[in-house]
């Protein structure tokens, strides 16, 4: 497995400045093409799982971190209050609060629930510079976020199918999980709420992971501060581990923000709060993808997915028409032009890149293209209309081969 921070800065994904500050990295273009292909991917994964997409600011009163139960629990980790107008601001450590407000914002029947809604939203961690590293452990996050609000019946079904769309978003991004934990509370820690909710959270949580038929550990002292979790965990090329996606069920913000429906009885019910992220945030997930695909990823997360080779400068206009046809059908290419080198050091300078399509004087007079696949195939002469149509079919599918 490859060191993301040295690959990242090679294959200029992202990089940090000392002006900007430890654990605030900047995004290259080509990192912020993986990036954008992730959230992308995402959204269109949660619209067709019936999550409604909301955007939220990233500050908050202070009053607000209280309420959530954050202020008590997990100030040590938060960046300090500013003093605005006479208010004290705070740049938010998760997303939830503000989910829970907006949910509290409306009037909510029965017939609503489960009512899913997600944003990809920033949130800030007042980390130690000395776990500071690369992408992995940062201090500004983009977080894949979601919150679904349903009644207690339906939180293990809940809590099920997100486990699935983490599933199914990790074989996507050809990532193999190193094991599922079920995290629960540790001796002597502190945590929010009443042990019946913490119970009863960690028995729906542990119902889910049984009926996944995936293999599972339980471990102590990992739950966050207002309940459980499943946490799903990867390791780095030195062994070390972390967690990507996690789902959880929370009992406490619901009582702490009164939130409510109105149940078929015509009676007043607190629903029940499920977190999860899929990808988790997308600094982790891309230092992950990083060193996972040593920069080779699968067609649709590579930073530039097309690249047209003219053999000489003849073809460079039928080139630039092949990258147009491309842009049109939304992918991402580019022409690599004879003033860059031989056209065998063109070809290995975009070594990374799934498709060079090579246009000659053959190819240029009957408008087509002949591909080199990065795993070393070299295919037919096709009409570009073709080859493009096919690229996209395998970017759309989100595959891992290439062909």
């Amino acid at each position: 497995m490859h060191d993301h921070r040295r690959l990242g800065r090679e294959l200029d994904l992202f990089d940090t400045d000392p002006l900007i500050g430890a654990g605030l990295p900047y995004w290259l273009p080509g990192g912020a093409a993986v990036r954008h292909a992730l959230e992308q991917y995402v959204h269109a994964v949660e619209r067709r799982a019936g999550y409604r997409h909301v955007n939220s600011p990233v500050l908050g009163k202070r009053e607000l971190f209280e309420l959530s139960g954050h202020w008590s629990h997990y100030s040590d980790d938060m960046f300090p209050p500013m003093d605005v107008g006479g208010e004290q601001l705070v740049l938010r450590p998760s997303l939830c609060p503000h989910h829970a407000l907006i949910y509290r914002s409306r009037g909510h029947s029965y017939r609503e629930l489960p009512l899913r809604i997600a944003e990809l939203g920033g949130m800030y961690r007042s980390e130690l510079s000395g776990v500071l590293g690369g992408l992995t452990r940062v201090r500004a996050i983009q977080l894949n976020d979601a919150h679904v609000f349903c009644a207690e019946e339906q939180a293990a079904d809940e809590a099920a199918a997100a486990l699935a769309l983490i599933r199914a978003a990790h074989a996507a991004m050809g990532i193999r999980p190193a094991r599922l934990r079920l995290s629960l509370p540790g001796a002597g820690g502190t945590y929010a709420g009443a042990p019946a909710a913490w119970q009863r959270a960690t028995e729906l949580l542990a119902d889910v992971l049984e009926r996944s038929g995936e293999k599972y550990e339980a471990e102590e002292g990992e739950a966050a501060f207002y309940g459980p979790k499943i946490d799903v965990q990867i390791t780095d090329g030195a062994g070390r581990e972390s967690t990507l996606s996690t789902v959880q069920i929370d009992f406490h913000q619901p009582e702490r923000f009164g939130l409510e429906y109105v149940g078929a009885d015509g009676a007043r019910h607190r629903p029940v709060m499920v977190h999860r992220s899929v990808i988790g945030s997308l600094e982790r997930a891309v230092a992950h993808l990083i060193e996972v695909h040593g920069g080779a990823f699968p067609p649709w997360l590579a930073p530039v997915q097309v690249v047209v080779l003219p053999v000489a400068a003849a073809q460079e206009a039928a080139a630039h028409a092949v990258v147009e046809r491309c842009l049109d059908a939304g992918l991402r290419a580019e022409v690599a032009a004879p003033g860059q080198g031989s056209l065998g050091a063109r070809i290995r300078a975009a070594r990374l890149v799934p498709y060079a399509a090579v246009v000659g004087a053959q190819e240029a007079d009957g408008d087509g293209v002949a591909l080199r696949l990065r795993d070393g195939r070299r295919l037919d002469p096709l009409p570009a209309a073709e080859a493009v149509a096919r690229i996209c079919a395998r970017v759309a599918a989100h595959a891992a081969d290439l062909w």
